[in-house]
């Protein structure tokens, strides 16, 4: 009964927040989802006070994008998606890429920064490029990026607390922020699940999104480290618009025109390979 209160009253917090934008309801559609494992459209329209019809679009481009099934009368987690699968596989795609990728992105570290590193696998594949850097000060939320920065003595971590996410190895929730508040963060490496020149840098789940969007906040130099198939895919919510961005480090099969639109804007695209 308890169990029960408590996510009537998540639900009720979610149904006060005025004026949601589309993005901003699909990330908390999938909240709904992610928690309760299903629900209708009917319970969805009352919860943000939007039509069903409006529910209807939310669910059909929450499950275009691999994020939900559809069901008759509502939709449910896809906890099957390619998006999601576990940190130990994502370490081996494109693996070559990853490592030419964090070795560039290594070199913009200096001595005595302090820096985040997120949760991603190419900002872990940073880690062994940075054991020979002094005085250097990392934030993270990623347990693994942490576990292996403990050999390098030149180097303190600080954990970002929160709850645990299996699937990316990641500490998530608002007890990092006072952390990310306190500390003066000269540059935040972060890794996406997608980089398109309107929504910018995105990813699949709400939690990730939310301690993502509190890393870039924090630093002063946001910089980039996605590989080529990243290009042109747009996820569940935005954590890092275009603007945010002063470098944008990936190989060179990213594709031109989205490269050179970048660099327009003023952003410094590097190609590794």
């Amino acid at each position: 009964m308890e169990n029960r209160r408590n996510k009537t009253e998540e639900n009720e917090t979610i149904a006060e927040e005025p004026g949601l934008f589309s993005p901003e309801r699909r990330q908390q559609i999938m909240r709904v989802l992610e928690r309760e494992q299903r629900a209708t459209v009917a319970e969805l329209s009352r919860l943000f006070s939007v039509s069903e019809v409006t529910i209807r679009k939310d669910l059909t481009w929450l499950e275009t994008q691999g994020l939900a099934l559809r069901t008759h009368g509502g939709a449910i987690p896809n906890t099957s998606a390619v998006n999601e699968i576990g940190y130990a596989e994502r370490e081996q795609l494109r693996r070559s890429e990853k490592q030419r990728i964090a070795r560039a992105a290594a070199s913009y570290v200096q001595d005595g920064d302090t820096v985040v590193l997120d949760a991603s696998s190419t900002t872990l594949a940073m880690v062994p490029y940075l054991g020979a850097k002094q005085e250097l000060t990392i934030v993270t939320n990623g347990v693994r990026t942490g576990m292996e920065l403990l050999q390098f003595p030149g180097i303190s971590v600080l954990m970002l607390g929160g709850m645990l996410r299996r699937e990316s190895a990641s500490l998530v929730g608002n007890w990092g922020r006072a952390l990310l508040e306190q500390v003066n963060i000269s540059k935040a490496f972060v890794g996406a699940r997608g980089l398109t020149l309107s929504a910018g840098l995105t990813d699949v789940n709400s939690e990730e999104v939310e301690i993502k969007r509190a890393i870039v906040g924090a630093a002063k130099e946001v910089i980039a480290v996605i590989d080529s198939s990243k290009w042109g895919l747009v996820t569940l919510a935005t954590f890092c618009p275009l603007e945010r961005l002063t470098r944008i480090i990936t190989d060179p099969l990213a594709p031109p025109t989205m490269i050179q639109q970048a660099r327009d804007l003023g952003i410094d695209v590097q190609l590794v390979g």
